[in-house]
């Protein structure tokens, strides 16, 4: 397995590799046993402890690393950015998924904010002092943003936003709300204080990623100002689709991370686990299930990989991000699941951790735009033609 694993990093450069080799020597060591502790408890950290971890991920540039240096971020390139992130959610895929939230929260506020959200909200987000969500799904609403029902209402210099929104990381540990609502006739982005706001959050239960915050969120005439439209008024739309082009492709690698860490537990296992006079991975069928397994994998990869690079081309490719996202998550479904099926009975108990790789393998087709909706995307550029 090591040969492999090095094989596939042998594109990466010296730099990159040091980097990995430091960065997966800290995770394993002090995130390792996080995983498996809010594993346990069945739910995500509180604010404060993951305060705590963005600080940590941050000395990596996990936090900043898609700003330049020059604007206070680590300014890495978005390939070196991406494979610290798949180690990230190789070891444990909820932190990875909040981290994912609240980087691309500090990419939104620089290339939106002016002057003087960057300081009220961009360096403490860089200080890891307040943490972010980002809300855009409503209970009606998915990944059509042309129809979002929430709405922000302008009162003299006073904005207050109602509504409720679904399915959003971080939630219920945010001291800030970004809101994707109707104000003035067309979508905007706005931020709410939740301090002076006073929204209100309520944690879901899913069958996976239990450590990671998934909330719905409620606003009730939530107050904030005209200082804090965020972008242009009304050109919400265009900027939420310019987020989803990068997020799907880090969605895609949180699954890559997964699947990496379940093909791993079913290459030790069938090296270990005897049957008929002889380790399983010495039966045909073992070994045609794991290249499958590590074929799929490398496929989804390097699809990642490419939208990696074509988003710091700066060229248009939600086509490739799309393609990457939706097989990147069917195919840690699949990969999963075989290391389930070769581990047989142990595979389907909290004793071994591909049962854990299996549930959260299953969520992530879902977020940042379903396996369908991620083929319509790429069907409409394709032909020119919507169908949704």
């Amino acid at each position: 397995m090591e040969n492999v694993i090095a094989a596939a990093q042998a594109i990466y450069t010296d730099e990159q590799r040091m980097l990995l080799e430091n960065f997966r020597k800290m995770a394993e060591a002090e995130f390792a046993p996080l995983a498996e502790k809010y594993e346990n408890l069945g739910h995500p950290p509180d604010a404060k402890t993951l305060k705590s971890l963005f600080a940590k991920v941050e000395e990596f540039g996990l936090i900043s690393g898609l700003i330049p240096e020059e604007e206070g971020g680590a300014g890495i390139d978005r390939m070196t950015y991406g494979i610290l992130y798949e180690e990230l959610a190789r070891i444990w895929a909820d932190l990875a998924i909040a981290v994912l939230i609240q980087g691309h929260a500090v990419f939104a506020v620089n290339l939106l904010g002016n002057v003087a959200q960057k300081e009220a909200y961009l360096k403490p987000l860089l200080r890891s002092e307040r943490i972010c969500a980002t809300c855009i799904s409503e209970p009606e609403v998915g990944s059509n943003v042309r129809e979002v029902k929430t709405r922000a209402d302008r009162e003299g210099d006073k904005i207050f936003v109602t509504g409720q929104k679904l399915w959003i990381s971080n939630g219920a540990q945010s001291d800030f709300a970004i809101v994707v609502c109707n104000l003035d006739d067309g979508i905007s982005m706005v931020i709410v204080d939740r301090d002076t706001g006073n929204y209100e959050s309520r944690e879901l239960r899913k069958m996976g990623l239990v450590g990671a915050s998934t909330c719905e969120l409620f606003f009730d005439r939530a107050e904030t100002t005209a200082e804090h439209v965020l972008g242009n008024a009304g050109g919400g739309l265009f900027q939420t689709l310019k987020l989803f082009e990068s997020a799907r492709v880090f969605v895609g690698l949180t699954s890559i991370g997964i699947g990496q860490a379940a093909l791993e537990c079913a290459v030790k296992y069938a090296q270990e686990r005897e049957q008929h006079g002889k380790p399983i991975g010495g039966h045909q069928l073992i070994q045609g299930y794991l290249a499958d397994m590590a074929t799929h994998l490398d496929a989804a990869r390097l699809l990642c990989q490419r939208g990696l690079q074509l988003l710091d081309l700066g060229v248009r490719c939600d086509t490739q991000t799309s393609m990457a996202k939706w097989y990147a998550t069917e195919m840690a479904v699949e990969i999963a699941g075989k290391a389930v099926q070769i581990h047989g009975g142990n595979g389907i108990t909290k004793e071994f951790d591909v049962e854990r790789h299996f549930r959260n393998a299953k969520v992530m087709p879902i977020p940042d735009g379903t396996t369908e909706i991620q083929k319509l995307v790429i069907g409409r550029n394709l032909t020119g033609l919507n169908a949704f």
